[in-house]
Formats: C-alpha cells, sequence, structure tokens
C-alpha cells in the first residue's frame, strides 16, 4: 500500500515522447555572426544608396588632388564612399565603447 505517486497538474496524460520535447539535446546553438555581420553591412549600403539618392544637390568628394568624384555621375563609387564613411563612425563609436568597458573593469579593480 505504500505506493509512491507523483503528483502532476496533467495527470500524466502526457507520453514519454511528449515529456522528453524540453531536455536538453547536447547540440550547441548555431552561431549567427557572420550572417547578423552581412546583413547589417547590407542595411549600411542600402542607407549609403539611399541617402545619395534622396540629396537634392551635387555632393563632391575628392580621394587625391586628380581623383574626385560626385554623387550625380558617379552614384556607385559616392554611395561607397558613405557606406565607408558609416563604417569607420561606427566602428569608432564600437572601439570607445570597449576602451571604456576595459577601462572601467581596471578603476573598478
Amino acid at each position: 500500500m505504500s505506493e509512491n505517486k507523483t503528483w502532476s497538474l496533467q495527470n500524466d496524460k502526457r507520453t514519454e515522447e511528449e515529456r522528453n520535447v524540453f531536455k536538453a539535446t547536447g547540440k550547441t546553438p548555431k552561431k549567427n555572426t557572420t550572417i547578423y555581420l552581412l546583413s547589417l553591412a547590407g542595411v549600411f549600403l542600402l542607407v549609403s544608396f539611399l541617402m545619395t539618392q534622396f540629396s537634392e544637390k551635387t555632393l563632391e568628394a575628392c580621394l587625391t588632388d586628380t581623383y574626385c568624384f560626385n554623387s550625380k555621375d558617379n552614384v556607385l563609387v559616392y554611395t561607397l564612399y558613405v557606406f565607408f564613411n558609416i563604417v569607420i563612425v561606427v566602428l569608432a563609436i564600437f572601439g570607445a565603447y570597449i576602451f571604456g568597458k576595459k577601462l572601467a573593469d581596471l578603476i573598478k579593480k
């Protein structure tokens, strides 16, 4: 008569397979970092293109004294120029964040 009964809200209606659905499989989750970075680069490139197209004035940039390009005649080159400027700004912000975090950890000790 000393039966050891475990109580369940479902009165043991689930099968063994249904119980094992949420058990750990031992597999590591897939890292999607490269997909995220490529998506972010695509978004930055699209934003660069749209910024170039929606500008009412013809914008000009010069890399050297002899090589200049503008936003109306050289759309692709100017889009890449804006894209690389956005990437440089984002990397500078990220680098400042990492530097500040390491400095704060150093000060805490």
